[in-house]
């Protein structure tokens, strides 16, 4: 940029015309803005992985630490659980000989399991990110607004549930979800002329609905992190994003 400026000026002297002298400072301008323009975007393929790994980053730590609050789950329709489809016509005889209580402490612990294990989730899910290639990074920037949660989901469902299934278990022991559950078992299969008995595994509906509540609320972090700059909280984003 210095050197523009001093051969504008060499230039400058050699021309006495106030319009060619008004061109050449126009260019020499132009040509500065451009220049810093170029620096200012240029971007290696490495910087682009790292910035994506990055924006995954903090839209799953402030994922998991809003999936956390009490009501994250149990007030949010969108998330909310509910009983495991095989289990409805269960709800709905214990609704209807007035255990109606019993029906709605199973499901708020069910929430509150979920909302208890969104507090250990978010290094799983980092873990995870910093697996994540280059080239995945050049991809997932030039795609929709989901583009990485969708790659993140599918490179990690399997195993990041595998994990999840643990801390589930024992969140819905110490919220007691598995008493009251046993206990609706029991009640419902005591009943007479029911005929079908039903235990649906309890740990992996819970798991697959609490990771779909995390996933979800990272694809809207990153939706964010992509149209607002404000969002963008580091020097790195900035960059990235606003290149795209």
């Amino acid at each position: 940029m210095k050197n523009i400026l001093i051969i504008s000026l060499l230039l400058l002297s050699s021309f006495g015309n106030a319009q060619s002298i008004k061109d050449l400072l126009n260019k020499a301008s132009k040509l500065v803005t451009d220049t810093s323009k170029k620096q200012s975007f240029s971007l290696s393929q490495e910087d682009i992985a790292k910035g994506l790994k990055e924006a995954l980053t903090i839209g799953a730590e402030k994922g998991c630490t809003k999936l956390s609050q009490t009501d994250a789950f149990f007030k949010n329709a969108a998330l909310k659980i509910v009983m495991p489809p095989e289990a409805q016509k269960v709800e709905n005889t214990l609704r209807s000989i007035g255990l109606n209580q019993l029906a709605d402490d199973f499901i708020l612990s069910m929430n509150r399991a979920a909302e208890d294990a969104c507090k250990t989730a978010s290094p799983i899910f980092v873990k995870a990110i910093k697996e994540m290639s280059i080239t995945d990074g050049i991809t997932i920037l030039k795609g929709q607004d989901s583009a990485a949660t969708v790659y993140l989901r599918s490179k990690t469902q399997d195993s990041l549930n595998a994990k999840f299934k643990p801390i589930i278990k024992n969140s819905l022991d110490k919220v007691d979800a598995t008493k009251y559950w046993e206990k609706i078992v029991t009640t419902y299969n005591a009943i007479p002329f029911v005929n079908k008995k039903v235990n649906p595994d309890l740990v992996a509906y819970v798991t697959e609905k609490s990771m779909k509540g995390i996933y979800s609320e990272i694809a809207a972090q990153e939706k964010d992190i992509r149209a607002n700059p404000i969002a963008r909280t580091t020097d790195l984003l900035k960059r990235v994003f606003n290149k795209k």
